[in-house]
């Protein structure tokens, strides 16, 4: 880079200049699902404003194996989780629910070069459908790495050797039932704890301590458990722990797992996945049948009114915003999420009222799609949009509309689940970089400022 000043800085100066300006060099870690704070933000600066004809250089490729597994990024590793099946047999045979017999692993690779640093691997029969491989990303905090399985296999790894630290098999431990779609929420780090969706009686939440695997507490029953992460805000005067599973809507206080307040809101087929999105005193939840909830917060308390909620239970005859995998973006009064059939929409937050729509983001032709997706990353005035045909889209996205800036190809579509092929793994942003996986490779890429 070009000094703007005519004479050259001394080696002195250059270190205070270095000290004074860390914003300047250091780069973030991408540590579990949706980033360091968990809300869909990517922070770094210094990123491209447009792809480079041909696309953004690629750093690395390094073979894995199938599963949903996004990648988390701390430290200059890499973790994530993948599935490796017996010969003969395929890693993704059907839809359907039947015994398929391989191995469930979690990996560590550098994150400079994509070498595989080490791998835990342990024997793991599915009987889910859509069996891929893992849903979750790993949870990296300090020096230990927490990996929840399809099967309900939760362990923590140091990160330095792979070592296992402490395993618990939710289903022997919990007489937990894995979803038909398998174990798939994120858990989350608090403090000492490590808190999880389970199953079985009075246990669909359980916090764990993150140091032993004790239990701490657990909370709530339902028949089942749903998909949607733990997650924790602020309202009211007090920490509130979100857990949302196909009857409620349910805060928590998550020091005891003790009940603040409930919202019934039923989801058909489990489907509570995309996570809980607060703006202000609002709370927003949106399920792919029964579409979407908007909660009020109460300012002196720990309490909640439903402020407005969608009227049809029909994924094509939609009202509001009717989600599936991508988490919403709330922002400046504004809703922004994709629905169920591919459509990126904008929705008022106060009202739900819709302000437009387009295919352009998710879909092959801009054609509706059953469960078309792409998911949301917020940097700096605009988005990085992965979506499941492998592409990266830069959009603004606003009120007044839709605007790409650019798209690039990044991953084939491998996974044949949903009777195409689709990436559905959220990638990782650290680094200044990209780190995204099919069902055949993981891939980085650089998307720093030249």
């Amino acid at each position: 880079m070009r000094s703007k000043h005519p004479l050259i800085p001394t080696a002195a100066c250059c270190a205070s200049l270095l000290l004074t300006l860390p914003s300047a060099t250091q780069a973030d870690d991408w540590p579990q699902w949706l980033g360091p704070k968990r809300d869909g933000v990517w922070r770094e600066t210094g990123i491209l404003e447009n792809f480079p004809a041909g696309g953004p250089k690629v750093i690395w490729r390094t073979a894995i194996g199938a599963g949903y597994s996004g990648p988390a990024v701390a430290a200059g590793r890499v973790y994530l989780m993948d599935r490796t099946v017996e010969p003969g047999q395929s890693a993704s045979p059907a839809p359907k629910r039947r015994p398929s017999h391989g191995k469930e692993r979690v990996l560590c690779l550098d994150a400079s070069n994509g070498h595989v640093l080490w791998e835990h691997a342990y024997d793991c029969t599915y009987g889910i459908s859509y069996p891929a491989g893992p849903r979750v990303t790993p949870t990296v905090d300090g020096d230990r790495v927490y990996a929840l399985g399809a099967e309900g296999n939760l362990l923590c790894i140091e990160t330095a050797t792979g070592r296992p630290v402490w395993r618990r098999d939710l289903k022997d431990d919990y007489g937990a039932q894995p979803p038909i779609w398998g174990f798939a929420g994120h858990p989350l780090v608090d403090g000492e704890k490590l808190i999880c969706l389970v199953g079985g009686e009075g246990s669909v939440a359980v916090a764990f301590d993150k140091r032993t695997g004790k239990e701490i507490w657990r909370a709530l029953s339902a028949q089942e458990i749903g998909y949607c992460p733990p997650t924790l805000i602020e309202a009211g005067g007090k920490r509130q722990l979100l857990i949302w599973h196909p009857e409620a809507l349910n805060s928590l206080d998550p020091d005891t797992g003790a009940l603040f307040w409930r919202e019934p809101f039923a989801s058909r087929s489990g489907l509570t996945i995309a996570q809980p999105r607060q703006l202000g005193d609002l709370l927003f939840v949106s399920t792919f049948y029964s579409g979407p909830l908007m909660m009020r917060l109460a300012a002196d308390r720990p309490a909640a009114t439903v402020a407005w909620r969608g009227s049809s239970e029909s994924e094509r005859q939609t009202d509001g915003l009717h989600a599936l995998m991508c988490t919403p973006f709330l922002e400046d009064g504004h809703i922004y999420g994709v629905c169920s059939y591919g459509q990126l929409r904008c929705l008022r937050a106060d009202t739900g009222e819709r302000l437009w729509s387009t295919l352009r983001a998710t879909t092959r032709n801009d054609t509706e799609t059953r469960w078309a997706n792409a998911f949301l990353v917020k940097q700096d005035d605009r988005f990085f949009l992965p979506n499941e045909l492998g592409e990266l889209i830069i959009a603004r996205l606003s009120p007044r509309g839709y605007e790409e800036i650019g798209r690039t190809r990044l991953l084939e579509p491998t996974n044949p689940d949903p009777r195409r092929t689709v990436v559905w793994s959220h990638p990782a942003f650290a680094n200044r970089r990209i780190y995204a996986r099919n069902d055949r490779e993981i891939v980085c890429a650089s998307l720093a400022k030249e």
